[in-house]
């Protein structure tokens, strides 16, 4: 018998992927899994659309959001360091979660804004009516300025323009508006979802401080972690499940797949030994459903 295999981690065009999430769901009924995930950045605007084609193609599809926090350790060690809080199973018509991302939106949409403005004193031949010609009915993100400026020859690689330009620190870097991960875990929960700590070894946050936070989150909701990881090595995978018992945490998984954005990472299989088997899904749904079954919300 065939083993079913799921995937709970994955972007579409409604946030920083580049296939739609109508094709995002036929890449993953292609790749032979069984249920997915669509978690698109700070935003829920691309369940209605992948949900039709999930129908269609006979693939499990979990309503999923990925949000932007930024961390500060109490003492002060860490200071805005970005972490990402995906929900699963959350209401997509939830009036509060909706608001929330809006909020991410404008913000965006100012900061793209700025980051052009800054561009453009750099001396790179770039509008904002360009990019949204060349990105029509997509949501714009750096990885689509990148790829703009990389498409017209300014720069060697899309990668040069996040290390020279547009990453964290460098001269046309703008900042965006980020909740805490504990307001982001309380947000997910009241939308129904269960919360995820992703990746967190990509925190790049030495034991002791990586454990402060799990506990931190766990204390105020936190309901996995995302143990089974696209770029993940065995040792990985094993750290993190161990992190997971400790704190009696659930397991979560996914490749984080974003189509030609990064396009070492196939969905599914990550960098090719990423197995999320079906029986995850499972639990996590039992799991919810005995949360809901107590009142718990």
């Amino acid at each position: 018998m065939k083993r079913k295999l799921i995937d709970l981690h994955v972007h579409s065009t409604e946030s920083d992927g580049t296939l739609t999430p109508e094709e995002v769901v036929k890449a993953a009924a292609s790749a032979g899994l069984s249920a997915i995930a669509l978690t698109d950045h700070d935003t829920v605007s691309g369940i209605r659309k992948a949900r039709a084609a999930a129908e269609e193609c006979g693939i499990e599809l979990v309503a999923g959001v990925e949000l932007s926090t930024s961390y500060t350790s109490a003492d002060r060690k860490i200071g805005n360091m970005e972490v990402h809080i995906v929900g699963l199973f959350i209401n997509p018509e939830d009036r509060l979660l909706l608001k929330k991302t809006k909020e991410f939106r404008d913000c965006r949409d100012n900061r793209n804004e700025e980051i052009v403005r800054a561009l453009q004193k750099e001396g790179f031949p770039i509008t904002m009516d360009a990019l949204k010609a060349e990105n029509p009915d997509r949501v714009i993100t750096r990885a689509n300025i990148a790829r703009f400026l990389y498409r017209r020859g300014c720069v060697g690689s899309v990668a040069e323009v996040f290390d020279k330009y547009i990453g964290d620190g460098c001269p046309c870097y703008v900042g965006r508006f980020k909740i805490t991960p504990t307001e982001a875990v309380a947000l997910i929960r009241q939308a129904g979802g269960i919360s995820v700590f992703a990746h967190p070894l990509l925190c790049r946050m030495d034991d002791a401080d990586l454990r402060t936070l799990i506990g931190t989150l766990t204390e105020n909701g936190l309901d996995a972690i995302e143990a089974v990881y696209g770029t993940y090595t065995a040792r990985d995978e094993q750290y993190a499940g161990k992190l997971a018992d400790e704190y009696d945490l659930l397991i979560s998984g996914g490749s984080d797949f974003h189509g030609s954005n990064k396009p070492e990472i196939k969905i599914g299989t990550g960098q090719g030994r990423m197995c999320l088997p079906y029986s995850v899904l499972e639990e996590i749904k039992a799991y919810r459903n005995s949360r809901f079954s107590t009142g718990e919300v």
